[in-house]
């Protein structure tokens, strides 16, 4: 199993947004959709900011499989369900990097809502 190096984890996690590809069946790649992102200790989480049915996050979880650019870091990478008992770190940290921007973009994202659509983002070998 691949993994984010330190340098890589940094700086997609300090990046503000994240493009987000899906793969189609055939191998190439959907057009990439901008989206907030999170570091929590090793790992990088997304999370759909209108619910299970915005199309990026279903065409992500179907597929499994994608990549990502940030923080000039572009990587191939699997979308994998989150850990539920990080939710709560999730919620923690998208509130420390974006609640500057107020509490209805925040709280899109946050919450026992975001929790279904968290998916973490794995690097692919």
């Amino acid at each position: 199993m691949s993994t984010w190096t330190e340098d890589e984890l940094s700086r997609v996690g300090d990046a503000r947004e994240l493009q987000v590809a899906s793969e189609r069946p055939d191998g190439t790649l959907r057009p990439y959709v901008v989206i907030w992102h999170v570091r929590v200790g090793d790992a990088i989480y997304v999370r759909s900011a209108h619910g299970p049915e915005n199309g990026w996050f279903r065409r992500a979880q179907a597929a499994g499989i994608g990549r990502i650019s940030s923080g000039g870091v572009e990587k191939d990478v699997r979308f994998e369900a989150a850990e539920p008992e990080r939710a709560d770190d999730v919620d923690a940290t998208y509130h420390a990097k974006y609640d500057r921007f107020g509490p209805g973009p925040v709280g899109a994202v946050t919450g026992p809502n975001a929790h279904e659509t968290t998916l973490r983002v794995v690097p692919r070998d």
